[in-house]
């Protein structure tokens, strides 16, 4: 389980990223909500500089936890050592693309596997959804939360995750997920 700070500063890679966490975040199925969120939005700063620039030079009160949802397991987020034991930075990966999410939905994992297209490429040209990436797409595709959680699982099941990865299924809030079954 992820333990957050005072304050959840939460930077989503991209618009699909973005309207992922939201619908979970309208929802209230994740482990923090939008009032812990700093400056109470989701950011887009994806550089660890910009970041300090614009963010912890405030002069918080609290501890912060950086939640960054990502593809990449390589890209790095350096900060300065004054901010070390203020911050944590914990990497949600949801590599390969978050478009996975879509293919899990249609039931279309093994067509995709098969293939050999990246998720985002399968989706437009197979699953003839030209506006996978947008975020009004995405938030309407996924705008039942249940249909989202249960890619969501999905994607657990389907990935091959490492140890001491996490993924989106990390941040849902447990006792949310319980609720689901019931």
């Amino acid at each position: 389980m992820i333990e957050f700070g005072d304050y959840v500063a939460c930077i989503v890679e991209g618009s699909a990223e973005r309207a992922i966490i939201d619908v979970l975040l309208d929802n209230n199925f994740l482990c923090f909500g939008r009032d812990r969120l700093l400056d109470g939005e989701l950011i887009r700063t994806r550089s660890s500089k910009s970041f300090e620039e614009r963010y912890l030079r405030k002069g918080f009160k609290g501890s912060i936890t950086v939640l960054r949802v990502l593809d990449s397991r390589r890209e790095r987020f350096t900060l300065r050592k004054e901010y070390e034991h203020k911050v944590n930075v914990i990497n949600v990966i949801t590599a390969p693309e978050i478009e996975m999410l879509i293919i899990l939905n249609e039931n279309k994992y093994n067509d995709f596997k098969k293939s050999k297209k990246k998720p985002s490429d399968y989706c437009v040209c197979d699953l003839m959804i030209r506006d996978v990436k947008a975020y009004d797409f995405v938030k309407e595709y996924f705008s039942d939360v249940d249909t989202l959680l249960s890619s969501i699982k999905k994607y657990t099941e389907f990935s091959r995750i490492p140890k001491g990865e996490y993924c989106l299924l990390d941040l849902v809030d447990s006792e949310k997920i319980k609720s689901l079954r019931d």
